[in-house]
């Protein structure tokens, strides 16, 4: 599933970060912090990995 925006890759890579340990997860907030507690890291690792040419700032609803 790749990312739809560079915001929603930036939060992925948050809460990938961590998952991993590199960072606590008492640090994240708001979307970084629900992907954290709902997504694996391989799902995270997907959305993170998008490449970012071409996306826009934030997705529109």
């Amino acid at each position: 599933m790749p990312a739809h925006s560079k915001a929603q890759q930036k939060a992925a890579g948050a809460a990938l970060s961590a998952k991993r340990g590199d960072t606590k997860p008492s640090e994240l907030y708001g979307p970084s912090k629900q992907m954290y507690d709902s997504m694996s890291e391989g799902e995270l690792e997907d959305i993170a990995g998008t490449k970012r040419k071409g996306k826009q700032q934030k997705k529109d609803d």
